[in-house]
């Protein structure tokens, strides 16, 4: 079969990160040439794309009220085999330890108890604050005090949604796997979680094909979104048809996107911006 992988860079973001879902597309996608599992080549787009420091996920995640970052992320393949992180912090790529956490018998470590089991699995003390990160927090403190917060989760505008990241593949053996990654959103308290380490909310993954979901994760929670999309690629329906299905299901204020790989092809939708990349045979389609 032919390989094939996706990327996304969240719900809100634009052509100005265009290059990093491209680059780590390809990342990934080297690995599936090289008859690499889905798995893996997941693995390595999403943590080429927590390295760039312009998006909300590893280096340069969002910082919570109290100026830490607490950061999730997630793994799952079509043996419906699962690993995931959340509120982690000081490592460079939580993606790479939710990988780590996929070899044990849990699915979900979080906190300080998943930061510990990073150092022990050779994960070095990492700092992935950066000076845009601080402003944002800066901006957002400012906001607080001034009384202009949007009534969090009911009221969207304002909510810096970008960065968000994520891939999806299929191999040369038909297996499929999704990942994501994130910083979390704008106005976080400390030890909230969204969607991303949630499995069937900010992705999914079974022998008909994998899904991963950007956007408020509250809201993509409460409808389990990738599970939804994937139960439509199962019952028959194209990648495309499931994405539109996946984003339908939501208000116009909600701002939400997928991408979904199956035996059928692929399919993106999303109600917001969002830089994606897809390609097969490291040709863009």
């Amino acid at each position: 079969m032919e390989p094939l992988l996706l990327t996304h860079c969240g719900a809100g973001s634009d052509r100005s990160v265009q290059d990093a879902a491209e680059a780590a597309g390809r990342r990934g996608l080297d690995v599936l040439r090289r008859s690499g599992r889905a798995l893996r080549g997941v693995v390595e787009a999403v943590a080429a794309l927590e390295d760039d420091p312009r998006l909300n996920a590893g280096t340069g995640s969002r910082m919570r009220i109290d100026g830490r970052i607490q950061m999730d992320a997630a793994l799952m393949d079509g043996d419906l085999e699962a690993g995931a992180v959340a509120a982690i912090e000081r490592v460079r790529n939580p993606v790479r330890v939710a990988w780590d956490v996929l070899s044990t018998p849990h699915i979900l470590l979080v906190g300080p108890d998943a930061q510990a089991f990073a150092r022990a699995h050779g994960h070095a003390d990492y700092d992935p604050a950066t000076p845009e990160s601080r402003k944002k927090l800066e901006d957002s403190l400012r906001r607080i005090r001034e009384g202009r917060v949007p009534r969090y989760y009911r009221k969207f505008n304002g909510l810096d949604l970008h960065g968000t990241v994520g891939a999806v593949a299929r191999d040369r053996r038909g297996r499929f796997a999704a990942g994501v990654s994130t910083g979390g959103t704008s106005f976080m308290l400390p030890g909230r979680v969204g969607d991303s380490a949630i499995l069937g909310s900010g992705i999914y993954a079974g022998p008909h094909g994998a899904v991963c979901a950007t956007g408020i994760g509250e809201e993509i929670m409460k409808r389990v979104l990738s599970k939804y999309v994937y139960d439509q690629v199962a019952a028959g329906r194209s990648p495309q048809a499931a994405a539109d299905r996946g984003v339908a299901l939501f208000p116009r204020d909600v701002s939400v996107g997928v991408i979904v790989v199956g035996r059928r092809g692929w399919g993106e939708a999303c109600d917001a911006d969002m830089a994606y990349f897809a390609s097969a045979r490291g040709r863009t389609l």
